[in-house]
């Protein structure tokens, strides 16, 4: 089910119980990127950053799949200043980046997903929850 608040500001989906999430996340950002008009031409750095917002997107809901015990919703709340994301999940336990001086086991895949949330956004964190978490990050407004 999806819920929007104003489109001009809050966007809103839940995600739990939802089948593949990931994707259905991904599209649910590109619809409110593209109703802010923040998808323009291909090759300009504003579709870049959208870009940069898809994969942010994509990696968190994940994380929350992979290691919160499922995500329980999406938010996109924008300002003329920023886009801050924030994914709800079960558990209580906050997102730990891999050490990089740990060399990842080749054989398993992923264990990157932190690393490129640190680069890609301004800033991130994940506070408490009611039941788990919510992991948030910040890009700013093109």
């Amino acid at each position: 089910m999806e819920l929007r608040g104003p489109a001009d500001r809050n966007w809103l989906l839940v995600l739990d119980g939802l089948p593949d999430p990931v994707s259905r996340s991904r599209e649910f950002t590109r619809r409110a990127l593209t109703a802010w008009k923040w998808l323009p031409a291909e090759g300009d750095s504003v579709r870049e950053a959208a870009e940069d917002v898809l994969l942010l997107v994509s990696e968190v809901v994940a994380n929350a799949c992979l290691h919160g015990g499922g995500p329980g919703a999406l938010v996109l709340d924008r300002t003329e200043e920023r886009l801050r994301i924030e994914v709800t999940d079960l558990n209580p336990a906050p997102p730990k980046p891999r050490d990089p001086a740990v060399r990842p086991d080749p054989a398993r895949p992923g264990g990157h997903g932190l690393l490129i949330v640190e680069r890609l956004a301004r800033a991130w964190g994940s506070r408490p929850g009611a039941a788990g978490k919510c992991v948030w990050l910040e890009v700013p407004w093109p």
